[in-house]
């Protein structure tokens, strides 16, 4: 039974638009993401656009959850499909490239790898974590022509519209960059996922806002919102134990997301609120472990508010 009469995209007692009310009302059951490493690296590692990575990502390139990348991808599927299957037995399935930038080769490559996932058994779509900086025309024109077959999701790392923020990070890629790849896709009919991260050094609350606010204003799929995670061997951690920023409280956090998702339109898909670290390399902030916890005060605040996503605007 629903329960938020006034809010057209829930079924339950959430006020915003999640990714699984989502994918239940498009494929009828639960759908999972798979995660898998097709190990195509990085143009911000290799010195295409810069060396060391973003300051916050891991050894792993964000992709810690992933697959093992020395296997192939029918066998990363079975393996850690099979771990998802014991907690959401018969699911459908959704391959998710999310380590590095996997867009980051030739369009062939890209062709054998992306039908190679689609080929899998259950697989109803495909999610491809990638920089906007390694996106060009011919990638998007095989892109579009997947998405028009099937469940594609491109999902972009933007993190934040604030260049010095951006700079500071050591991203090597600019708002400019990533509106160029952005426009790309939609040009060839992508849906687009943005990725931003609270709780950036030198960042305000309003600044998080505003980079919610205008990716509001573009042509989106979805959005997913992480909590900045300090991790062991990054230079972000080098930062922290030098005493030049500190991670946000979880109340903050709290009140920044509600106050984000009242200016996000609520036809945006809401794949994610916070991030998952892996508890054996994260030093800050260590609350974040507990991620039923904070799911669950969003929305007691959103509740508490009276508000839903959208409402700001």
């Amino acid at each position: 039974m629903k329960m938020n009469e006034g809010f057209s995209f829930s079924d339950d007692n959430k006020r915003y638009h999640s990714y699984s009310y989502s994918l239940k009302k498009r494929f009828g059951k639960k759908v999972f993401k798979v995660p898998l490493n097709l190990d195509l690296g990085c143009p911000n590692r290799d010195g295409s656009k810069g060396v060391g990575g973003c300051a916050f990502c891991s050894a792993k390139l964000s992709g810690d959850f992933g697959g093992d990348p020395e296997k192939d991808i029918l066998t990363q599927y079975e393996q850690v499909r099979a771990v998802m299957d014991a907690k959401w037995s018969g699911g459908l399935c959704i391959p998710y490239f999310q380590a590095g930038s996997n867009t980051y080769s030739d369009a062939g490559t890209l062709r054998r790898l992306y039908e190679a996932a689609l080929s899998l058994e259950n697989a109803v779509g495909l999610s491809i974590a990638t920089r906007a900086d390694c996106l060009d025309e011919e990638k998007c024109e095989l892109l579009g022509e997947l998405a028009g077959r099937t469940y594609l999701t491109v999902e972009l790392g933007l993190q934040t519209i604030h260049d010095k923020t951006a700079a500071a990070m050591n991203r090597c890629h600019s708002y400019e960059d990533f509106l160029k790849g952005y426009e790309l896709l939609r040009k060839h009919g992508v849906n687009v996922c943005v990725h931003i991260i609270n709780g950036l050094p030198g960042e305000t609350p309003d600044m998080m806002k505003e980079t919610a606010a205008e990716v509001g204003r573009l042509d989106i799929h979805a959005v997913k919102i992480h909590l900045l995670h300090v991790l062991k061997g990054t230079a972000l951690a080098e930062m922290y134990e030098r005493g030049e920023f500190r991670t946000l409280e979880r109340e903050e956090y709290v009140g920044i997301v509600c106050d984000q998702l009242e200016l996000l339109p609520s036809k945006i898909i809401i794949q994610r609120l916070t991030g998952d670290g892996d508890r054996n390399e994260l030093i800050a902030p260590l609350w974040s472990r507990d991620k039923r916890m904070v799911l669950n005060m969003i929305d007691m605040e959103m509740a508490r508010r009276g508000t839903y996503q959208g409402d700001k605007l």
